[in-house]
């Protein structure tokens, strides 16, 4: 049995496939195009494809009621909080910048506590950017900086489209 979790977001579509074990098997990365109907039904075949076809999809994002296969269907937010207690296992703070929006989700107790949003599409994105460093109590050029000082933290995992 494998777990899929597909977001068809505004810019581009992100897809992982996870075992049993909770390993990661694949990750793949598309662009959304204009319709998340076209994106969602590629998304499916490439999944038959690769033999993923009787898995558990989850989907999320903008273009989630697209994905008419998916058994699960939820909204980025707890998406992203989940996520990162699966990955981090403590409680943390996502920043999430997308095509559409830019978020940054509080966690506690393994589970989305609190977030904050631009609300004016991706216009507020550099804004976004400055007001979470000014929350952190960084300058905004100290942001990479700051970033840099732990290598393992990765902002992007490594994806590839499907071949």
């Amino acid at each position: 049995m494998h777990f899929i979790g597909t977001n068809i977001g505004g810019a581009s579509s992100k897809l992982s496939v996870m075992d049993e074990r909770g390993e990661f098997c694949e990750l793949f990365l598309l662009p959304s195009g204009f319709s998340a109907v076209k994106v969602a039904r590629q998304i499916k075949q490439n999944l038959e494809q690769k033999g993923y076809g009787d898995g558990f999809v989850t989907a999320t994002g903008y273009g989630r009621i697209s994905v008419e296969y998916a058994q699960l269907s939820m909204s980025e937010i707890l998406c992203h909080g989940l996520g990162a207690h699966f990955l981090f296992e403590q409680d943390c703070t996502v920043e999430g910048m997308g095509g559409q929006d830019t978020k940054a989700i509080k966690t506690l107790n393994g589970k989305p506590a609190d977030f904050i949003m631009n609300d004016k599409c991706s216009a507020g994105t550099g804004k976004f950017l400055e007001i979470s460093a000014g929350r952190l109590g960084l300058e905004l050029s100290e942001i990479y900086k700051t970033a840099r000082k732990n290598p393992a933290i990765k902002l992007s995992p490594p994806m590839h489209g499907f071949c």
